[in-house]
């Protein structure tokens, strides 16, 4: 009987050791899942930094970029938006007038009839020397309309014009902000933020163009007693350039903030249809 119970009592100790040893193999295997599940949130962390050649690709987009912000600044800040001419013989002198402006201010140079193209019908243009008097507009102080050879600028439109350029400036460096700090964090997070902000900017710069425009033509519509012609100068084809170069830019910080390019994408899809 004594026999008998000793032999139980040493296969229960067994037992309960071979319980332990399993708990222990168990707890092992958790500890290696746990290391290898850590070396892979490792990995992964390291995998989501962008390589060195993305990194070209981003300072690429962001060089297009900051070349549409430059147009836009340039255009944004001079006053050559449109040229207002009335005919060369209109004034019967040997000097005529000519009148250019942009958001913020005008300025009407008188220029000799000698130096105008013998062909050209019109005064200007503008970029020929002469006396030349610019005043900033005072709709944006004392809410005053400005009259340009009798005809009466819409305060409305232009300070719309004006405050949607202003807005797509702020949106871009906005864009700006979030690209640098792409750059620096080393990380893809700020690629789709300054794609929005791009896009946005370049959409608000032409709507910025077309309200300028229904302004020169609500101009011209306010008085017909001095005939005009009219043509948008260089600043409006800085402008639209940069416009179209910032609606580029955005596209490609999409691109580049994708898992997979589109044509990687393709590419993958034929491999697994195949």
């Amino acid at each position: 009987m004594w026999s008998n119970f000793f032999m139980q009592e040493e296969e229960g100790r067994i037992g309960v050791a071979g319980v332990g040893g399993a708990g222990g193999g168990a707890g092992g295997l958790t500890g290696a899942k746990g290391t290898r599940g850590g070396m892979g949130k490792r990995r992964g962390h390291t995998a989501s930094r962008m390589s060195d050649s993305q990194e070209g690709k981003i300072k690429l987009a962001f060089f297009v970029a900051i070349v549409g912000v430059t147009l836009t600044v340039l255009g944004v800040g001079t006053e050559f938006w449109v040229e207002l001419a009335p005919p060369k013989s209109f004034f019967n002198n040997q000097t005529c007038l000519a009148a250019h402006y942009g958001l913020w201010k005008g300025c009407v140079r008188t220029l000799w009839v000698s130096d105008i193209d013998p062909e050209r019908e019109s005064c200007g243009p503008a970029e020929l020397p002469g006396e030349s008097n610019c005043t900033y507009f005072k709709f944006f102080t004392s809410g005053e309309n400005a009259v340009i050879f009798k005809k009466t600028t819409t305060k409305s439109l232009n300070i719309a014009a004006a405050i949607v350029a202003l807005l797509s400036l702020f949106m871009m460096a906005t864009g700006s902000i979030c690209i640098i700090m792409s750059l620096s964090k080393g990380v893809q997070f700020f690629l789709k933020p300054a794609s929005f902000c791009f896009i946005l900017s370049g959409f608000l710069v032409l709507v910025s163009l077309i309200i300028f425009h229904q302004s020169v033509l609500s101009l011209l519509a306010s008085d017909h007693s001095v005939p005009l012609h009219h043509e948008l100068s260089w600043s409006v084809a800085c402008v639209g350039t940069a416009g179209a170069i910032l609606i580029v830019g955005g596209v490609f910080f999409l691109l580049l903030a994708l898992p997979y390019s589109p044509w990687e994408r393709c590419l993958h899809h034929n491999r697994s249809a195949t």
